[in-house]
């Protein structure tokens, strides 16, 4: 009998794991979740990596981190020596998936500095020596849809880069992340580069639509309000898919196709469940369509290996009511640009308090070792 996350990857959902360690991929485990699980893919951020590298009963990082400092490497030197040496495993393990998916899976990202989120030149050159240090044709270099983000990205596009377009909150910053890919594949036709080996995702969040969301809605407090709860994460993504479905038919995308170039798959992150009193596979089995990845903690993963229903399609058929969802927003008095202006704001100032919080810890196991 098949198990709900074969039968989401059955359904055209994409499993990646949002989570990475060093442990983790010398220790077989992210070998065993390819195999068991489904897993065809990896996100990391900033906190994963503090995470992972800051943690007491992980000694792997040890011996690089003593080498680092006795070469008197900065804080920043060492993470990027530390960040890009795990990816670069984590994408060799996973290449037998790229060849087998058609080199459409078998992915890892890893994120520009978020100390850069404002920095349009910054993050192109940083992006530009990510992917030249990690030198692996399955990653994908993460960039924030912030306003200086947008142009970067169609730079990096521009240069043959695959990128995992993170941080995307609002259906028209996602049209402004489509037209980015877009353009940037253009550049990239005018340069000669192949299409074909150019890959994007554009990951839009969503239980943090739900959180924020719901806050306001039980300030307004009316049972109108309350009928709403839990209801913006997943409507807001099922409308962004109807987007992606209705721009990459059009002239300008089929165009590019025919040239050789990939769809940019919508992501789903944030997919973690919140709220307690919810399902905690919700952010699964109601974002199933084809072409669609889903990455997930591993809380999320193992619930859904173990007890998720997966019906099929649960998008397609419901932008209807979906925009009901956002009509009834607008009656109660959400303001959900409001909504998603604050969600923009706190994720790029969260990745750069763990940023920062990465580098503190590291500085000082560099000084431990001088």
């Amino acid at each position: 009998m098949s198990t709900p996350t074969a039968q989401l990857a059955a359904a055209g959902v994409s499993i990646w794991l949002d989570d990475l360690s060093r442990t983790r991929i010398s220790s077989g485990n992210l070998a065993e979740l390819i195999a068991s699980r489904n897993v065809v893919g990896v996100t990391t951020n900033p906190t994963i990596f503090a995470n992972a590298i800051t943690d007491k009963n992980d000694t792997s990082y040890d011996a690089q981190v003593t080498e680092l400092a006795a070469s008197g490497a900065s804080a920043e030197d060492a993470v990027f020596a530390a960040t890009t040496q795990d990816v670069r495993a984590a994408l060799d393990v996973f290449r037998p998936v790229w060849e087998e998916s058609g080199h459409v899976d078998g992915r890892v990202s890893i994120e520009v500095s978020p100390d850069l989120a404002h920095d349009t030149d910054g993050t192109v050159a940083q992006a530009k020596e990510l992917w030249d240090r990690i030198d692996r044709p399955n990653l994908l270099v993460k960039i924030p849809a912030t306003k200086a983000g947008l142009p970067a990205i169609t730079e990096a596009i521009a240069n043959g880069i695959s990128v995992n377009v993170t941080l995307i909150f609002s259906l028209e910053r996602y049209a402004e992340v489509i037209e980015a890919y877009l353009t940037g594949l253009e550049r990239a036709k005018e340069a000669g580069i192949d299409l074909s080996t150019i890959h994007s995702v554009a990951s839009f969040f969503v239980s943090r639509v739900d959180t924020e969301t719901d806050k306001r809605l039980s300030a307004i407090g009316t049972d109108a309000a309350a009928a709403l709860k839990s209801k913006a994460g997943l409507a807001n993504a099922r409308l962004a898919y109807e987007l992606f479905e209705k721009t990459f038919a059009e002239k300008r995308a089929q165009d590019l196709l025919a040239a050789g170039a990939n769809v940019q798959r919508p992501l789903w992150a944030s997919t973690g469940v919140k709220d307690p009193n919810l399902p905690d596979t919700l952010y699964v089995t109601e974002l199933v369509a084809d072409g669609v990845v889903n990455t997930m903690p591993e809380k999320t993963l193992e619930a859904t290996f173990d007890h998720a229903v997966v019906t099929g399609d649960t998008i397609t058929g419901g932008y209807e009511e979906a925009r009901e969802v956002f009509a009834g927003l607008a009656e109660v008095g959400v303001d959900f640009d409001a909504v998603t202006e604050v969600l923009e704001k706190e994720g790029v100032a969260k990745f750069i308090d763990s940023w920062h919080d990465l580098l503190a810890q590291v500085t000082e196991a560099l000084e431990a070792q001088r």
